[in-house]
């Protein structure tokens, strides 16, 4: 197989310089290459770099006219069926990540909290918030989704 991994999700941020700043803030990316486009309408659009140097968050301005999975919400409470439904993020403390992104203007969805899914019994610390953005992020601490990996170990 010629995959490596995910290379980056893509989103259109209602407050550009906002939206930056808190994933810079909130979870520790940086700014790699930022460019613009017109023949997209791109005025403002920036690559942010994970923590893990591999995996990034590409993110365009407003009005850029971008291919997109689904339709916009026209309000924070309509649901979008057919878009991509959250971002995962692997934190190293979930209580402590939920709390940054509160105060960076994200918004509780899920308070922070321990799950059990499946059978075999798998573990998972999570907690979600609507970010600032509007788009929802999950926290999660890391955590082995290998079924074979955690069978094994029963």
């Amino acid at each position: 197989m010629n995959n490596k991994g995910l290379a980056h999700i893509a989103i259109q941020a209602k407050d550009y310089p906002a939206t930056i700043q808190f994933y810079i803030e909130v979870l520790g990316y940086k700014r790699g290459h930022h460019w613009s486009l017109p023949s997209f309408q791109i005025k403002e659009a920036s690559m942010l770099i994970s923590p893990d140097g591999r995996t990034c968050l590409e993110v365009f301005d407003d009005d850029a006219v971008i291919p997109a999975q689904g339709k916009k919400a026209r309000t924070e409470e309509e649901v979008a069926y057919g878009a991509m439904l959250h971002l995962a993020f692997y934190v190293e403390d979930v209580d402590k990540a939920f709390q940054t992104a509160l105060a960076h203007g994200a918004k509780p969805y899920v308070e922070a909290g321990n799950l059990t899914l499946g059978d075999p019994p798998l573990l998972i610390r999570n907690a979600l918030v609507h970010s600032p953005n509007g788009e929802v992020i999950e926290f999660i601490q890391d955590v082995d989704f290998d079924i074979e990996s955690y069978s094994s170990m029963q």
